[in-house]
């Protein structure tokens, strides 16, 4: 497995493999990976045949008040991780070398519209990074095909608009969530619950599943008004559990639009916090 910190030298090693004809499978991360991570590995190492996953804890991405000098940085048993589960290349930059500029001074990429609702009501310019180092790291690596966890749902929808807007020739593709024994879905920030806030956790999970439950078994197409009703409940319910719900709502899973009269393939989204850990999860619903 080869490591790369210099943008030129991995497009350099990239360069023989692709006059070779060799498909590449890029998995974006920050670091900290578990075995979620390691799933969009998993699926890129079947669907490609050179396999770069990026390590980089992206600034832009996070809040004035969220964690960024506290998130765990943690390269070296990462790369032990990639290597066993037959990553081919990593890609892990300096801050200097993806923005060699003030971040005040970066051009950026947005998706208007689609990045403002849901999590991104909440979490002001969150997705404006994200595109924006999705973006360059899909310029430096020329992928072939790009892989994103379905739990970060919106993040997905995001990326595929930015895609097709920008008419970029790479395939996004979604992994289905990979998930703890009591539903909770893996994330890296799973880290800072305590063991109070552990036991809660699948909470959001299980509030997510009886809403699936209850709209698939009872609510027809068309019949859009009890979403919200059945939404609201919801968050009433997480809050009895211990949580602070910013959000939950009921969307089309295509593009996170108010369903209309003739959606029958919706999402449940829910975002909510327990402590200083803000967790987010989804399940897809048919009618």
């Amino acid at each position: 497995m080869q490591t790369h910190t210099g943008i030129e030298t991995i497009r350099e090693a990239l360069v023989a493999e692709r006059v070779a004809g060799k498909s590449v499978g890029l998995v974006p991360t920050m670091g900290n990976l578990h075995p979620g991570h390691l799933a969009l590995v998993e699926t890129a190492r079947r669907d490609n045949d050179l396999v770069v996953v990026s390590i980089f804890v992206n600034p832009l991405q996070f809040g004035p008040n969220e964690d960024f000098d506290g998130y765990p940085r943690t390269l070296e048993e990462d790369a032990e991780k990639l290597e066993r589960a037959g990553t081919d290349v990593v890609f892990a930059p300096s801050l200097d070398r993806i923005y060699p500029k003030s971040m005040q001074a970066m051009t950026t990429v947005a998706v208007p519209g689609l990045t403002r609702i849901l999590c991104g009501a909440h979490r002001p310019g969150h997705f404006d990074g994200v595109t924006t180092v999705v973006n360059k790291l899909f310029n430096i690596i020329s992928p072939d095909r790009a892989y994103f966890g379905e739990k970060d749902y919106q993040q997905l929808i995001v990326i595929r608009t930015m895609v097709s807007d920008l008419d970029m020739t790479i395939e996004v593709v979604g992994v289905p969530t990979v998930r703890d024994t009591d539903g909770l879905a893996l994330s890296s920030r799973n880290a800072y619950l305590d063991t109070n806030e552990r036991a809660k956790a699948p909470g959001l999970y299980r509030t997510l599943s009886k809403m699936k439950a209850e709209i698939e078994s009872g609510v027809r197409p068309g019949d859009a008004r009890p979403y919200e009703e059945i939404a609201s409940a919801a968050s009433a319910e997480l809050e009895r559990l211990g949580f602070l719900p910013d959000y939950v709502k009921v969307r089309k899973r295509a593009d996170l639009e108010i369903p209309d009269a003739t959606c029958t393939e919706l999402i449940a989204l829910g975002a909510a916090s327990l402590g200083r850990t803000r967790l987010i999860d989804n399940l897809s619903i048919d009618l």
